[in-house]
C-alpha cells in the first residue's frame, strides 16, 4: 500500500505544518527517547505521537546499529505500533522499515520541492542502503534530473545500487567526484565523521542529509554547515541529536513546516541544508494511510 511514496506528501506537508504551529497544530510528540545497547554497539528509540488532524496515535519502535558483522541484517529495523485513540485499543502492528524508509524520502522530497535551485539537472546521492533506494525512487518520480551519481564508501554496493534501478546512474569512485556541480545532494549514509565537505559543493545547491541521527555523528563539516541555510524538521530533536547541527554550532534558520505554512520563505537562491532527523507524527500519518488502504482493501 506504499509502493509510491508520493501519495504521502499532501498528508506529511499537512503533519510537518501542523507540527510547526505548536499547540493549535495539534500534533503531540516528545523528542524521541533513545535507550544505548552498550554491549552490542545499537540503539533503540521510541518515538510516540498523537496527530489531532488525522485523529491518529502510534508509537514507533526503531533499533539501530552501526556497524554490524552481519551485513544481511538491515542497520535499521523498526515496528510501528497504531492505536484507536478514542480508547486505546491497539488497531495494527505494522512494519515500520518500509514506512521509515518511504516517509524520510517522502519529506526530502518536500523539503527538496522548496529548497532545490531552479532548472536543477545533477542528483547526487552518498550512501548506496535502503533510503538511497526510497530516495531515488521518489526523487526521480517527482524530478526530471539529467544526471543521476552515486558514491558509496564499499564501491561494489554503489555498482549494485546502479544496476538494481529502473534509470541510469553514474558510480563515482569518491565522494568529491559525485559532489562536485551537483545541484541536489543527498547523504544517507552511516557515517560517523564528515563525508561532504563545503569547498566541494556547488553554490545554491540543496542538501538533504538524513544520515548522522547521534548527538555525535557527522555527515557534513563545518563549512558547510554554517556557510548553508540550515533548514530542520523540528528545532529540539536537531539541536538534541544531530551532530552536524550540535557540533557546528550552525544556526538553525527555519522548520520545514514554517516554510510550509508561510511563516519562514525557502530561500531556493541560497546553498541549503535539510537536516532530517525524522519525526514520529510522519510515521504516524504514513501507518494511518498505510491502515486505511488496508482497509479499504478489505
Amino acid at each position: 500500500h506504499l509502493h509510491r511514496a508520493s501519495l504521502l506528501l499532501p498528508a506529511l506537508e499537512a503533519a510537518l505544518a501542523n507540527f510547526s504551529g505548536g499547540a493549535a497544530g495539534g500534533v503531540v510528540q516528545p523528542v524521541r527517547t533513545v535507550l544505548p545497547v552498550p554491549r552490542h554497539g545499537g540503539y533503540l528509540g521510541v518515538m510516540p505521537a498523537y496527530s489531532a488532524a488525522d485523529d491518529a496515535l502510534t508509537t514507533k519502535l526503531v533499533t539501530f546499529y552501526e556497524h554490524l558483522k552481519d551485513s544481511s541484517v538491515p542497520s535499521h529495523q523498526a515496528t510501528v505500533l497504531l492505536f484507536e485513540p478514542s480508547n486505546g485499543t491497539l488497531k495494527a502492528v505494522l512494519d515500520g522499515s518500509v514506512i521509515t524508509a518511504k516517509r524520510t524520502a517522502a519529506v526530502s522530497a518536500i523539503a527538496t520541492k522548496l529548497l532545490m535551485p531552479p532548472f536543477a539537472e545533477v542528483l547526487c546521492i552518498l550512501g548506496a542502503g535502503v533510503q538511497a533506494y526510497s530516495h531515488y525512487d521518489i526523487f526521480t518520480e517527482l524530478f526530471t534530473f539529467k544526471e543521476v551519481r552515486i558514491w558509496n564508501r564499499t564501491k561494489e554496493r554503489a555498482v549494485q545500487f546502479a544496476s538494481a534501478v529502473s534509470g541510469p546512474v553514474r558510480v563515482c569512485s569518491s565522494a568529491q567526484e559525485a559532489v562536485t556541480g551537483a545541484d541536489v545532494i543527498v547523504t544517507v549514509t552511516m557515517a560517523t565523521a564528515p563525508i561532504l565537505f563545503g569547498d566541494w559543493v556547488k553554490p545554491g545547491a540543496h542538501i538533504n542529509a538524513v544520515g548522522a541521527s547521534r548527538p555525535d555523528w557527522r555527515e557534513l563539516d563545518d563549512e558547510l554547515m554554517k556557510n548553508s541555510v540550515l533548514f530542520v524538521d523540528s528545532r529540539d530533536a536537531a539541536l538534541t541529536e544531530s551532530g552536524d547541527v550540535i557540533l557546528s554550532g550552525a544556526e538553525i534558520f527555519a522548520e520545514l513546516g514554517e516554510v510550509l505554512k508561510g511563516t519562514k520563505p525557502a530561500l531556493p537562491e541560497k546553498t541549503t541544508v535539510f537536516k532530517s532527523l525524522g519525526m514520529a507524527v510522519e510515521d504516524t500519518v504514513a501507518a494511518k494511510f498505510v491502515y486505511d488502504a488496508w482497509s479499504a482493501g478489505n
